[in-house]
């Protein structure tokens, strides 16, 4: 019998980093609902090529992005494939958020990094610094946009305990990821991201 995968938990509101090879498989896992990762994405050999929301929404010409979609570059070059999603609804519009969204929206003001802060933390090793933190892959988060006024509601994930995402990569990747700190993006309950590597 083989023995169940093991993963890598990233802890409520924080962030890790991860290198991958082309042809490793990224799994992301909501190990209990309701709980957002934020993630993005440069090229090993070149950091100043990074994962593109626009590019990839441009290119698949829908918002809504899932199993078979490619994730492009700022380049154009496919960064990822979604292999599987068991969730369907993720979010490739809205920013990470930061301290500066927690004091704008919410009047926060104990200073909490948010997912943008969070994100260069892990990539500070590879010299990204926050400024270079562009819109991320926002796995698992629901938004909405109403068709007559454009209003956009982030509204709790429909991702359940174990719903998960598989992407391949499609180039040597530096990637970074979290467990989102904002309220919105985990239904007001703060829970961890797990993630595994899948290698040949």
């Amino acid at each position: 019998m083989s023995a169940e995968p093991t993963y890598e938990r990233i802890p409520p509101c924080s962030g890790r980093s991860v290198e991958l090879e082309t042809g490793d498989v990224l799994v992301v896992v909501d190990p209990m609902g309701q709980q957002v990762s934020d993630l993005t994405a440069f090229a090993r050999d070149d950091l100043a090529e990074y994962l593109s929301s626009g590019r990839s929404i441009d290119y698949a010409s829908r918002l809504l992005l899932t199993t078979g979609d490619v994730l492009y570059s700022n380049r154009s070059n496919p960064m990822f494939t979604i292999l599987e999603d068991t969730c369907g609804r993720h979010d490739f519009t809205l920013t990470p958020c930061s301290k500066r969204m927690f004091e704008l929206l919410y009047g926060e003001v104990e200073g909490r990094p948010g997912c943008e802060g969070n994100l260069a933390a892990a990539l500070a090793p590879y010299g990204i610094g926050i400024d270079r933190i562009p819109v991320a892959f926002n796995i698992f988060m629901h938004v909405t946009v109403d068709g007559a006024s454009g209003q956009v509601a982030v509204l709790p994930p429909l991702s359940g305990p174990g719903d998960f995402i598989r992407l391949r990569a499609e180039m040597p990747l530096v990637v970074a990821m979290t467990a989102c700190s904002a309220g919105q993006s985990n239904n007001f309950s703060y829970k961890p991201i797990d993630y595994r590597i899948e290698r040949a």
